[in-house]
């Protein structure tokens, strides 16, 4: 069952299942982020606040926020699989760039690195000078056997389709 859910204090809405875990409640994250955990697997999604990157192609701003999650993420590995801009907006809120992609990611003293889907919704604010970021991690392949099902991983990229359309800027003064 999904509800909608207020980030940022209501400036932003999104549909998620009700389900997730609220990260704050657990441990600290940042100001500029909203995270959400899956109860039953390692499947995190992110939403955060970032200065607009400087390429002006939707698709190559896409791209250059997923290396960058791969830098953060020391992935030793990072494939992109698809990129598509889509037409569905909220509103003044702008329509996402959607991009799939892979990355191999070491964790703590493991051997083999985790392999991670990673899906990431991409809103540009030019406005306001930000890039507006939702992204999805499911673990595919893990050493600690905490690895999406296939069953799991279509579940995630359900709840993911349908979030994304369903983001929603209520508070541009967020932004400022």
């Amino acid at each position: 069952m999904s509800s909608t859910r207020e980030l940022f204090g209501g400036a932003i809405t999104v549909n998620l299942p009700t389900a997730l875990l609220d990260a704050s409640e657990l441990r600290q994250v940042p100001d500029t982020q909203e995270v959400f955990l899956s109860p039953d697997s390692g499947v995190s999604i992110i939403f955060e606040v970032l200065e607009r990157v400087s390429a002006t192609d939707p698709v190559e701003a896409a791209k250059f926020h997923f290396d960058s999650l791969a830098h953060d993420n020391s992935a030793t590995n990072k494939t992109v699989l698809d990129v598509n801009p889509t037409s569905q907006h909220q509103g003044d809120t702008p329509a996402p760039i959607i991009l799939r992609g892979t990355q191999s990611v070491p964790k703590f003293n493991a051997v083999e690195p985790d392999e991670v889907q990673i899906l990431l919704a991409l809103y540009r604010i030019e406005s306001k000078n930000v890039d507006f970021v939702m992204t999805m991690n499911v673990p595919t392949k893990t050493t600690d056997g905490g690895a999406a099902t296939p069953t799991e991983l279509a579940a995630a990229t359900q709840v993911f389709n349908a979030a994304a359309p369903s983001l929603k800027i209520v508070d541009f003064g967020l932004l400022a």
